[in-house]
């Protein structure tokens, strides 16, 4: 009995983050660095109807996130997407669901190290490539070796970062547009009617709008971060309604908001594919020194998406351990909640960034399409996600009834969100750069299906429970309904 209560201690996560942290957390998982680099390329491509295709995927990931909030409080003992799952579908679905987003994430991480090398290059292309993807791992491992509270801190502040760029480049574009200002490529004046006349709000037509999705969808990678923070989160039944309720707000001001003033300044047309937009906008309005800046933003922002994927990694790695699905010592954490096992084990990957840097542009471009491929993976999370809540209504109807957290149309919701990824799966067919990388994602699926066949074989063998009990905590229907 001693044993088990000294030993208790050093398996469970602590919750360590506040209101501010997971709000922060919310809004930079919701902010991807697409929109500061990419954005330009996917107006070329899709004109103004940008803005109703994000407004959409915006929707549908509102519509996702207040299914997940109704799961993770239906249940305090909910961890992961994982834990999830494994009670409502089956614990092959958390094996699946586990691993997938594991190696999502470290592959993710690892991309994002990359990236930040670039970024660097521009700043001082003396500095060799393999110097900062080694300092960024390290600092990444460090960091995550930390109590989860720093983990917050630092999405805290690298969230206001990206949240005051884009409040800026709004603000200068309302100066730019109330001034009347005329732009200087273009030879046109500031106008919120550059958004209808230049072919129209769908100048490429339904086809241009419709493939337009695949491109916007990636930019969402990281909005569920805030179901992962959720389980060392304080006070969850007050702290997680507020941050996905907040989540059309988001969607409204940093992408629409922004995507508005940029092409009220420079019709679509005009903008360079190739050039970040806030750039451009930035350039106009006098500060030289924009392309630096809007640099600076972008490796704080790739830093924040690998550290949030170092953190989203580890968590699922310790699930896995958690549930004997993967080895038990990545189950143990230290005296403050740190699964430190786990994060060692996921350095070995996040370390790789180097080697692959080293090894030159061809290992770079395979690994490129290993990233597209990961990329894939996030639409069947989300997809079971929306699977869960559908059993979860099925299984525990008294459970929703008492929520204090309902999901909207909650018989319709999670059917429409599965009919829209579907949709989304189909123009990744039909775009070439998508079509090979998605005809790819069934090896994983076939690789899994084997690793499970054997780690079930095994927990059956040992006498195991094929998962760990995820019963209702004992804590008074206030507490568990939110009272």
């Amino acid at each position: 009995m001693t044993e088990t209560a000294t030993q208790a201690p050093h398996e469970e996560l602590q919750r360590g983050l506040s209101n501010r942290h997971l709000q922060l957390i919310a809004i930079g998982g919701a902010i991807g660095t697409g929109l500061f680099l990419g954005s330009g390329k996917v107006i070329s491509l899709t004109g103004p109807s940008v803005l109703f295709i994000y407004a959409v995927i915006g929707c549908m990931m509102f519509f996702l996130m207040r299914a997940l909030g109704e799961l993770l409080l239906s249940n305090l003992n909910y961890k992961t997407f994982g834990d999830i799952a494994k009670d409502l579908i089956g614990p092959w679905a958390g094996y699946f669901v586990s691993w997938t987003y594991w190696l999502t994430w470290v592959v993710i991480c690892v991309a994002d190290i990359i990236a930040i090398t670039s970024y660097v290059s521009y700043i001082n292309a003396s500095i060799p490539a393999w110097v900062p993807a080694l300092i960024t791992a390290a600092v990444l491992t460090v960091l995550n070796l930390q109590p989860v509270r720093f983990f917050g801190e630092f999405e805290f502040w690298f969230s206001i970062i990206k949240i005051v760029a884009i409040l800026a480049l709004i603000a200068t574009g309302i100066v730019l547009l109330v001034t009347g200002f005329e732009n200087p490529d273009t030879g046109t004046r500031s106008s919120l009617a550059h958004l209808w006349d230049h072919g129209g709000m769908f100048p490429f037509g339904a086809s241009g709008f419709l493939l337009g999705f695949q491109l916007g969808i990636f930019s969402f990678i990281g909005v569920e971060l805030v179901g992962t923070a959720a389980a060392e989160t304080k006070d969850p039944h007050r702290n997680l309604p507020r941050a996905i309720n907040s989540i059309v707000v988001r969607v409204l001001i940093f992408y629409i908001g922004a995507l508005t003033v940029i092409m009220a300044i420079t019709p679509w047309d005009k903008l360079d594919p190739d050039r970040s937009p806030f750039v451009t906008t930035f350039a106009y309005a006098g500060f030289g020194a924009a392309a630096f800046a809007i640099n600076l933003v972008v490796l704080t922002s790739a830093a924040s998406s690998a550290n949030s994927g170092f953190y989203s990694g580890t968590r699922m790695m310790h699930a896995l351990a958690h549930d004997g699905h993967a080895p038990s010592r990545f189950a143990l954490t230290d005296r403050r909640g740190v699964p430190r096992r786990a994060v060692f084990f996921s350095a070995v990957f996040v370390f790789s960034a180097v080697p692959i840097l080293l090894l030159g542009e061809s290992v770079i471009e395979a690994f490129t399409f290993v990233t597209s491929v990961a990329s894939t993976f996030i639409l069947f999370i989300w997809s079971m996600i929306a699977i869960s809540f559908i059993q979860y209504l099925r299984k525990h109807p008294e459970r929703h009834r008492s929520s204090s957290f309902k999901t909207p149309l909650p018989r319709i919701v999670p059917w429409v969100v599965l009919g829209f990824f579907a949709f989304i799966l189909v123009t990744l067919a039909l775009a070439e750069d998508t079509r090979l990388p998605l005809l790819f994602t069934p090896i994983w699926f076939i690789v899994l299906g084997a690793m499970w066949a054997v780690t079930k074989r095994r927990l059956i063998r040992e006498g195991r429970p094929l998962t760990a009990a995820v019963e209702l905590p004992d804590l008074g229907d206030s507490a568990r309904h939110g009272g």
